[in-house]
């Protein structure tokens, strides 16, 4: 190689051999291996020459042959680095320049050394600069060996939502790269008005991670209360919604699966019928599930959103077909499963879907409203369940509250909320009093069929169905009157979740599983249990 003051256009690895030997301090002899593009001796010894080493103030080391002694590995490399982005700009170059004060840039070159003497080089700095070089070229290059997922947009969120969160309350919402180690539940729930799915895998106890979910309006009770029999429309759009939720089951290698149907199937005539037709059509088996077991899961969906300082809660479910309410009362020894508590419980047989069908959904007056009030407050006369007493202490408002888990109740948050769309992530575990929750049935009650339906968080399909629900809702208020009012956006689904986690022991002292980490956006769905 010759001297660079020669003029001459220096190559890449002798670039990188004059970086190499620039500024920096010598290493022990003989440490270190010697790289692949290995510089001459001669240009050692012409380094050696032009007076670096004294421009430096440091004396040159050399072993016993009188060779000069190699330097680290590290820095080595670190130098051959920033040999490699000098040789490409001086390519660049249409002519290379002797530098006018050679000794300014060993200085300079000193000071950087030092300030990176503790940290790793950025290796990737001059692959950038080639890139630009190269041009056409660098567009070509092989696909990297591991790129990053693809994630499908059920898995993403606004959770939004559970990211959601987010937490989902019971469950937490969230699916880029979840963790493969841990096993995965799904619970289906098939309503008088929705289908909703839901794939889950457990993190924390008492809690889990939303990997899929899926929400869909149905309307399968349409008709049913003046019929008595499932129509062919309404279980047509069902069988479609079902199979979305079999596609995605498929997908999945799911530990333990549980699929209900509640009161549409359950009330009627054609339901076992319709539940074979289920079975051949798309390979899902469901169960019809109990009142009582209805109930029971409700209450074990909403365990987390009961504070350790309440005493009694009243937690209702409005549903398309039925209302499940269940009085619990914990005592000083709190069972880890809220179900446990549960002393008084019924169902009544009427929902959002059968009592507009009744009194009509669209065009409600305020008579109307309240001839649909008086109807469930009858229900509820027969109820026989005592009195509750908050507490010992009536002023500690922590004693007693309510809890609604139903579409009528986050729609209520939603529109006291002013949200421009629905966000589960503000609604689930909102606490509205008892003059706000009057105020927003008024609200809806002042409106007529073409401005609940404009509302984000009502829109067309509950149109007719939320004030409805507003009157199960007066109508429980009624009978057990409190201070506060917990919503829960979740139900069934979470509940089943629950309980087939705990059933497998996933949540037991020295079993927990551990999280995914990252970040973990909750599964877009609509969220709701109307």
């Amino acid at each position: 190689m010759r001297d660079p003051d020669s003029g001459e256009k220096p190559s890449v690895s002798g670039a990188s051999a004059a970086g190499r030997n620039e500024g920096q301090t010598p290493s022990r002899s003989g440490k270190g291996k010697r790289r692949r593009g290995k510089p001459s001796r001669m240009a050692s010894a012409n380094a050696s020459s032009s007076g670096n080493a004294g421009a430096t103030g440091r004396p040159e080391v050399k072993d016993a042959t009188g060779e000069p002694v190699r330097k680290r590995k590290r820095r080595r490399r670190a130098k051959s680095v920033q040999g490699v982005a000098t040789a490409i700009h001086a390519a660049d170059a249409s002519t290379t320049k002797p530098a006018a004060n050679p000794g300014a840039e060993q200085h300079s070159g000193r000071k950087r050394n030092k300030k990176h003497r503790q940290r790793r080089s950025l290796q990737g700095r001059p692959l950038a600069i080639a890139d630009k070089r190269l041009g056409a070229e660098a567009s070509t290059r092989a696909p990297q060996a591991n790129p990053a997922p693809i994630v499908r947009a059920e898995e993403r969120t606004a959770f939004s939502q559970i990211a959601r969160e987010d937490r989902r309350g019971s469950g937490q919402a969230a699916p880029l790269g979840f963790d493969s180690a841990s096993p995965l539940y799904a619970a289906l729930d098939l309503g008088t008005n929705n289908c909703r799915l839901l794939i889950a895998q457990p993190t924390r106890p008492g809690q889990f991670r939303v990997v899929d979910a899926f929400s869909r309006i149905v309307r399968l009770g349409e008709g049913l209360g003046a019929s008595g029999r499932l129509s062919q429309d309404a279980m047509d759009r069902s069988i479609e919604a079902l199979k979305v939720c079999a596609a995605k089951l498929k997908t999945r290698d799911i530990r333990k699966t549980r699929l209900i149907a509640t009161e549409a199937t359950r009330a009627a005539e054609n339901g076992e019928a319709f539940l074979e037709r289920v079975l051949a059509e798309t390979g899902l088996e469901l169960e019809i599930i109990t009142r009582e077991t209805e109930a029971r899961l409700a209450v074990s969906g909403c365990s987390s959103l009961v504070g350790r300082e309440t005493k009694s809660v009243v937690l209702f479910d409005i549903g398309g077909g039925s209302s499940e309410i269940a009085v619990i009362k914990i005592g000083e020894n709190r069972s880890s499963r809220l179900a446990n508590h549960i002393t008084h419980w019924t169902s009544l047989p009427v929902g959002v879907v059968t009592l507009s069908e009744r009194h009509g959904g669209q065009h409600v007056t305020p008579e109307s409203f309240e001839a649909m009030v008086v109807e469930v407050q009858g229900m509820l006369d027969k109820f026989d369940c005592p009195e509750i007493h908050t507490l010992d202490n009536p002023g500690d408002e922590n004693g007693f509250h309510l809890i609604g888990t139903s579409g009528t109740v986050t729609t209520l948050a939603g529109v006291h909320l002013d949200l421009p769309r629905y966000d589960r992530r503000k609604v689930d575990g909102l606490w509205l009093s008892d003059d706000e929750v009057s105020a927003m049935q008024a609200r809806l009650l002042s409106w007529d069929f073409t401005a609940r339906a404009a509302n984000p968080c009502i829109g067309p399909d509950r149109a007719d169905l939320v004030l409805a629900g507003c009157a199960i809702l007066e109508a429980i208020r009624r009978r057990w009157p409190s201070e506060r009012m917990r919503v829960a956006d979740r139900g069934l689904r979470e509940g089943l979740l629950t309980d087939m986690m705990a059933d497998d022991g996933v949540w037991r002292r020295g079993r927990a599983r551990r999280p995914a980490r990252g970040p973990a956006p909750y599964a877009s769905h609509e969220g709701k249990t109307q």
